[in-house]
């Protein structure tokens, strides 16, 4: 026998535990996720070069014995072995070298090469890793994830056992011996020939109190980078659908691409099917979600009538790059039905897939192509849009609709582009820019709401083709006195072609129901923008600056299209005017050159915008801002809108500012008071505030005309605030003014109303979240009887378990 003593070391064949196989719990509670949603792995840990090599190891201890005639080498006391990046560290380390067994006694801990690690009282495995065994077996692993076992098993290289284990991500300390949650399971099987996790007798608790009970149930394996396999599940209860339960299953087709199968089952009404497909490729990806019934309609308690029909929808996308500069791609959004996403509660639906957005409960497919450079910009598109919101509504739920989608142009196609040569052109920078634009209708929007004119109703719709061409020139120069003028000139050139008007007093004249008509016109505008901050620097290292604004313009008169397209039941014309309907006036355009937001009206002759702003900052981050300004100009303009006055000489004042007088509170207001009689016409303002327990949110708008000539006033609030270290409060609400003429009634009967009111509270901690809200929403439910307003109560328990993902129980 041979004892070598302090720091003993030695090179050889490396027979370290492979503890990291035994970890098949620390995931395996979680459900396998989807492709875009599975987190990413966690960096390992930079190597560091020991000069060991792959197969060298370093080996110190306080006591090493060769027992030859054993057969055995025994290394004692503060044992350190390093093999590849992983550490082994135990009270004993026994190698034999007959059976070529290794086994560690007594602290055991096992370091990896990401820095999770495991510990055991005692651990054993054979020679070539594949069969081993760990007694009192634990370990703690990335974001703070602890599992635990009497005993781990590891019975070959693809088959591990977990015998009595727990899994949590909570905190655990002698003060708290009990997690918030945990898994426990009396025996976990990973089988990495199947890809599957199985747990035998698990049981989920909840602050130490059994919350479910799953005698027998599996899911893919977590370590594999993807597997078919269940998805958590969802589970509710609703007004309308009685008890809900949807189960999504993925489906891994290949590497790249993969659809997820979500039936969802109703107590009350038929099922409805939903699934999502996704697949990657080298240039870009599709994504398509689909859902389908066949179904009666129902009202919102539930109660079906009328004829079963099919119900379905699609939500798709893609985009490819082509090169450097080239993209293309597409949208596919359509519904069979209105209400399809309300009655099955389909979230996510009005987002941005495309290049262009839709309006909230409006659903828009396109298809484009675009590239960009460094000097230019092209895109090309064409775009159909469905119309899915309620634009008549009356008390006795008679006379109800929807939008009508084929009042709606088909865009297409679309070109946009623009140009910049690099060098100046005298001294100032030149853009160049064109677009076209095609519109077809298959039905007249007269005949629509909020036109509705019985002449109109079934008739071809208006079709339009535009050309325009621009040319935009400014410069930028500063005067010894820090004046800064900024000269510009622009033109513009549009041609038109208008087909399909319907004119009955034309028609009832000349014998004719339709006319072509083509028009084109140059427009142009010359001026400068002139402004003088004066600066104030202040001793704590804040500032103040003071700087008045002025624009002077003049040019070609403003022009509106001058094709009559309509005439309402008085007789009086409607022009053509497709992208520039009434827009508002704020400190957002009030010195732009063309306040007008489309091309069909241009906002022309002689003006001058004034205003002035001044800014306030302290070095501590408080400050504020506010500006006020108005459009003055020579003469009266009819073309332009009266909500803001930009018809008359003077326009409404404009006023807005921004504050923040402490720090993780702001303030804003934006007004627009009347030239003649100070009256408010329109006020928005909102406060924001952050603080260290929750934060909080306000916004208010009041319009006492809106673009559509209805009255708009709304409070919207939401906000997070912890009353306790563990417990908050949430609050989400709109109160919102309804002006009775949007639903066909006398005026008395305009009134304010909630539209929608969330109020909860919570707890949570580091890896919990439990939550309890009230919530209630009115949204438009059909009846036998036609579309009705109706407000929706529930109240909802939410459940988030850190790693596992949400369950969701609502009453």
């Amino acid at each position: 026998m041979m004892e070598l003593r302090w720091g003993a070391k030695e090179t050889g064949r490396a027979v370290l535990l492979a503890g990291a196989a035994w970890l098949a719990l620390a995931t395996s509670a979680q459900a396998q996720q989807p492709l875009a949603t599975i987190p990413a792995a966690p960096a390992p840990a930079p190597a560091v070069d020991d000069g060991l090599g792959d197969t060298g190891y370093y080996l110190e201890s306080d006591l090493l014995i060769r027992d030859d005639a054993n057969q055995k080498m025994i290394a004692r006391g503060d044992v350190e072995a390093r093999y590849q990046g992983r550490t082994l560290r135990a009270d004993e380390v026994v190698y034999d070298t007959k059976t070529e067994v290794v086994t560690a006694h007594g602290h055991v801990t096992l370091i990896n090469a990401d820095g999770t690690a495991e510990f055991a009282n005692d651990m054993t495995m054979d020679k070539d890793l594949k069969a081993g065994f760990a007694r009192g077996f634990s370990a703690r692993l990335d974001k703070n994830i602890k599992i635990a076992s009497d005993s781990a098993v590891r019975r070959n290289e693809k088959i591990t056992e977990l015998n009595k284990a727990i899994y949590t991500p909570c905190e655990v300390c002698a003060a708290k011996p009990n997690p918030t949650w945990s898994i426990q399971a009396d025996k976990v099987v990973q089988d990495k020939n199947k890809h599957l996790v199985y747990y035998h007798g698990a049981t989920i608790r909840v602050f130490g109190a059994p919350l479910m009970y799953l005698p027998v149930f599996w899911h893919p394996d977590p370590q594999t980078e993807r597997r078919s396999g269940f998805l958590v599940p969802k589970i509710g209860v609703s007004k309308k659908r009685g008890l809900v339960y949807e189960q999504p299953y993925l489906f891994v087709l290949s590497p790249s691409q993969d659809v997820v199968i979500t039936p969802q089952f109703n107590t009350k009404v038929n099922p409805f099917l939903k699934a999502q497909y996704r697949k990657r490729f080298y240039s870009g990806y599709v994504e398509a979600r689909v859902g389908a019934t066949y179904d009666k309609d129902f009202d919102n308690h539930g109660d079906r009538f009328g004829e079963a029909t099919a119900k379905s929808y699609i939500l798709a996308k893609g985009l490819f790059d082509i090169d450097e500069k080239w993209k293309w791609g597409f949208t596919a959004e359509r519904a069979s039905q209105a209400l399809i996403f309300d009655d099955y509660d389909i979230s996510d639906v009005y987002g941005q897939r495309g290049q262009f957005t839709a309006d909230d409960h409006r659903l828009m497919s396109q298809i484009y192509a675009t590239r960009q450079s460094d000097r230019s910009y092209l895109s090309a598109s064409m775009i159909s849009v469905q119309g899915l919101r309620v634009v008549q509504v009356s008390s006795a739920g008679l006379a109800n609709q929807f939008e009508n989608s084929g009042a709606f142009p088909l865009i297409g196609p679309m070109v946009e582009g623009r140009w910049e040569p690099e060098s100046h052109i005298l001294g100032g920078r030149l853009r160049v820019q064109g677009s076209g634009v095609v519109l077809t209708r298959s039905e007249s929007q007269f005949g629509e709401p909020p036109y509705a004119y019985a002449a109109y109703k079934g008739q071809d719709g208006v079709d339009s083709v535009r050309g325009s061409i621009k040319g935009d020139w400014r410069a930028s120069l500063v005067l010894g006195s820090g004046l800064r003028v900024e000269p510009f000139a622009q033109a513009r050139g549009d041609s038109y072609r208008v087909s399909d008007v319907f004119l009955p007093t034309i028609a009832a004249a000349a014998g004719d129901t339709t006319t072509n008509i083509n028009y084109s016109r140059g427009l142009g505008v010359a001026g400068v923008d002139l402004s003088m901050p004066f600066f104030k620097p202040l001793k704590d290292g804040g500032s103040v600056v003071l700087e008045p604004l002025v624009q002077l313009a003049t040019g070609s008169d403003s022009s509106r299209v001058p094709i009559v397209v309509a005439r309402d039941p008085a007789g009086n014309p409607i022009y053509f005017n497709e992208d520039s309907t009434n827009f508002e006036l704020d400190e957002t355009n009030l010195f732009d050159v063309n306040k007008s937001p489309g091309f069909d009206l241009y906002e022309g002759g002689t003006r001058m915008n004034v205003g002035g702003r001044a800014t306030v900052k302290f070095a501590d981050g408080r400050g504020g801002s506010v500006l006020l300004g108005r459009s003055l100009r020579t003469k009266v303009d009819p073309l332009m809108p009266t909500r803001a006055g930009l018809d008359q000489k003077a326009s409404d004042w404009i006023v807005a500012a921004t504050v923040t007088p402490i720090r993780g509170i702001t303030a804003f207001t934006r007004a627009r008071f009347d030239d003649d009689t100070s009256k408010l016409n329109r006020l928005e303002a909102g406060l924001d505030a952050s603080v260290a327990r929750g934060f909080g949110s306000l916004r208010y708008l009041k319009d006492n005309k809106d673009t559509s000539g209805f009255r708009q006033e709304n409070l919207d609030f939401i906000g997070d605030y912890k009353i306790r270290q563990n417990w908050g409060v949430t609050a989400l609400g709109r109160l919102s003014y309804q002006d009775a003429r949007v639903f066909g009634l006398a005026a008395n009967a305009s009134k304010w109303s909630w539209t929608r009111r969330d109020l909860g509270v919570y707890y949570t901690d580091d890896c919990v979240r439990l939550d309890l809200i009230y919530q209630n929403e009115d949204r438009y439910t059909q009846t036998p009887s036609g579309l009705k307003l109706k407000s929706n109560e529930s109240v909802v328990l939410r459940l988030t378990l850190a790693t596992l993902g949400d369950t969701l129980y609502s009453d």
